[in-house]
């Protein structure tokens, strides 16, 4: 049930794909700002609402519907969906309300570490034999979460929680047995229920936005869908056209744009810790590219 698997070289379709979903990535910011004023209950669960039919139009085009009816007659394949559906919603809500309150710089480091996090879960999970770069990588991204923590007299929460939440869906999401595109939207749809339930609660309650908010919210709500639904396939089907060291480099992409539009737009303060601390990250993401151009062989989780 799986696609097909990818090319052993970069192709200009996988590079288009990649390179657009990491740019939608790199924008979401300024579209979830706009939402700040709605709970990131309700925006979660109208990323859930509004990417079905996306979700479920891309598989009738393409004629992978057979896929979805057997991955929801399969227990097995529906408890993983169960586990990385409920991974995704926690990193979608930890990424909202990072966005809306002002935490957009921790969002961007939570997403630098993100690699060198997965690299750490295949040693520990998988005992993949790192190189001693990416064990320096690893030892510079926990001193820097270490700065921030000292600096902050807690953990960076927002940070930490991207980065677990994400690493173990990526981590959980190679063993779905179904391809990206028909994982996605069994994810969605195992989260439809209580998403729906959500929003005819707080319309009920009247604290809801589709029904009382202004036009705007509601487009903007609706909109969620093609926000969530549209890059995560665009990378799905980009990354089996491109080689793992694209892709590690091409991983920095959203990350930046993050960080640009938090300093530079949001005007987040830029401190000394993460002065200190977002170089080290830099340095850490130099040596785990480096590592994986010279070994192509290492896995990357897939995004």
């Amino acid at each position: 049930m799986t696609d097909t698997p990818k090319q052993s070289g970069d192709s200009a379709a996988g590079f288009a794909y990649a390179m657009a979903a990491y740019v939608i990535w790199g924008f979401l910011p300024l579209y979830m700002k706009a939402l700040a004023h709605v709970a990131p209950a309700e925006v979660v669960a109208h990323r859930v609402i509004w990417s079905v039919p996306i979700a479920a139009a891309v598989l009738v085009f393409r004629g992978r519907t057979a896929d979805i009816r057997a991955a929801l007659a399969s227990p097995r394949t529906l408890a993983m969906g169960a586990l990385t559906a409920a991974l995704i919603s926690a990193n979608w809500g930890i990424y909202v309300w990072a966005i809306g309150s002002g935490h957009a710089l921790d969002a961007a480091l939570g997403y630098y570490i993100n690699p060198v996090f997965s690299v750490a879960l295949g040693a520990i999970l998988l005992r993949e034999r790192l190189l001693p770069l990416q064990w320096v990588a690893v030892g510079l991204a926990v001193l820097a979460v270490v700065v921030l923590t000292v600096e902050a007299g807690s953990l960076p929460w927002v940070a930490v929680g991207l980065t677990v939440s994400w690493g173990f869906y990526a981590f959980f999401k190679r063993w779905l047995p179904v391809g990206p595109n028909q994982g996605f939207l069994l994810e969605v749809l195992i989260l439809l229920i209580p998403a729906l339930a959500y929003v005819g609660w707080a319309e009920g309650a009247g604290i809801g936005h589709l029904l009382h908010g202004s036009r705007a919210d509601v487009a903007l709500l609706m909109g969620t869908g093609v926000v969530t639904a549209v890059p995560l396939m665009l990378y799905a089907n980009g990354a089996k056209g491109l080689t793992l060291s694209t892709i590690a480099i091409l991983q920095y992409v959203a990350p930046t744009m993050i960080f640009l539009t938090a300093v530079f737009v949001f005007g987040e303060p830029f401190g000394t810790a993460r002065a200190v601390a977002f170089p080290m990250i830099w340095a850490a993401l130099v040596l785990y590219t480096y590592a994986i151009i010279r070994r192509p062989r290492l896995p990357l989780p897939v995004r």
